[in-house]
């Protein structure tokens, strides 16, 4: 099969992977083997492959927002040719402490799909059977793709910044998670308040119908409920809580953290302020998630590229130069 390796000790800015001949995997018990059909590219990829997360194995197949078809290791429940999505939890040792206290996406033994263990970015992956989820009828390939991690991860956000219906809620950088977290929102009747860098982000903050959009220097009109970050930034963080009111909550929805600068405790935390942190998706969020992005329409604008293009796609995700999020169609 063809597929995009990245090698921690060859790759080069730019020139992060590499397409080779590969053998086709062999799906081991409890797997099934997908002949991938898109895999959305995610920020995350780009922190694998610059070494913002340090590399678990020399060679890995990025890639872990794919749409398949089950081609090997079917089962009554994913019958030969069932359309599945697979997400960044492609497995959990099911016995930690998290595990049997339903909090598998902070399990002590995880594997990342794409990042422990070969991903999307290829023509063929096999993938564990039950973090497979079969996908609705309603959404296409492409357009579900990007829903598999920034949506699902937007999604979880929201619950674990605590969001109630008719809320006012911050969202502190406009990238794909953001987007399709407005949609949600606006559907709970909320109002959303966007602080983003960059004129094309708070153009499509404004046509996606949030409420109010301000600059990256910019503080929102009103104290807010809640407020998600999606910037890999511990300024964005604190000007988040800065515009809290007491007891509000920040969920910090990044994998990657820069520098925390330090703060006003008195003026910014104190009053049951709290900062939380997004850590993964449990397979139930997705579910939800895909069970209301399917009641939704959800049909996020997407930029597609093909596999032997899968440098440019990590450069648009990196430059935020396309409009919407990027796939990668095999």
């Amino acid at each position: 099969m063809r597929a995009a390796v990245f090698d921690s000790k060859s790759s080069t800015p730019g020139s992060w992977v590499s397409i080779e001949d590969l053998p086709r995997p062999q799906p081991l018990s409890g797997e099934v083997l997908l002949k991938v059909i898109t895999c959305g590219v995610c920020r995350t990829d780009l922190h694998i492959v610059e070494g913002d997360l340090p590399p678990i194995r020399p060679r890995i197949v990025p890639g872990h927002q794919i749409v398949g078809e089950v081609v090997e290791g079917a089962t009554p429940d994913l019958p030969f040719g069932t359309r599945v999505g697979v997400s960044w939890m492609g497995r959990v040792d099911g016995v930690c402490w998290f595990c049997r206290h339903g909090m598998e996406n902070l399990c002590d033994h995880p594997v990342f799909t794409g990042y422990s263990v070969n991903g999307g970015y290829a023509e063929y992956a096999a993938v564990q059977a039950d973090f497979t989820i079969p996908l609705p009828e309603g959404l296409d390939d492409s357009h579900v793709a990007p829903l598999l991690c920034a949506g699902i991860i937007g999604f979880r956000s929201l619950r674990v910044a605590g969001v109630q219906r008719g809320e006012r809620v911050g969202l502190f950088g406009f990238g794909s998670s953001a987007t399709l977290a407005i949609r949600i929102l606006q559907s709970w009747d909320c109002e959303v308040y966007v602080v983003t860098r960059g004129e094309s982000h708070r153009k499509a903050a404004q046509l996606l119908g949030a409420t109010w959009v301000g600059d990256e220097d910019a503080k929102p009109p009103t104290e807010l409920d809640r407020a998600i970050t999606f910037a890999p930034s511990g300024k964005v963080v604190v000007s988040a809580l800065s515009a809290l009111r007491k007891g509000g909550v920040v969920a910090i929805n990044a994998i990657h953290l820069d520098q925390m600068p330090a703060f006003d405790y008195d003026k910014l935390l104190w009053g049951e302020r709290q900062i939380r942190s997004v850590a993964n998706m449990t397979r139930q969020d997705a579910r939800d998630f895909l069970a209301l992005a399917h009641d939704l329409s959800f049909r996020p604008r997407v930029t597609t590229f093909s596999l032997e293009d899968a440098n440019k796609a990590l450069e648009a995700v990196k430059h935020e130069t396309e409009d919407g999020p990027a796939v990668i169609v095999l």
